[in-house]
């Protein structure tokens, strides 16, 4: 099994202004609500700015060989 995170950096938004606070505000959120998740390969969800922007995702895929873009 294998966890997945992927966040875009872009060049305009909260992630602009201040892409290690809000990367630090990402992974500290989803570190507290993981455990609404059975975390099995299939599930995943969205992940939002602290504007409310779609910036990635994360998933759980079948085997740690899985390419990042595998669900």
């Amino acid at each position: 099994m294998k966890f997945v995170l992927e966040v875009t950096v872009d060049d305009d938004g909260a992630m602009a202004r201040d892409p290690a606070g809000e990367l630090g505000r990402i992974l500290r959120y989803w570190g507290g609500n993981i455990h609404h998740y059975a975390v099995r390969p299939g599930d995943a969800s969205e992940i939002y700015d602290s504007e409310y922007r779609e910036v990635g995702a994360w998933r759980v895929t079948d085997s740690p060989g899985a390419s990042p873009s595998a669900s």
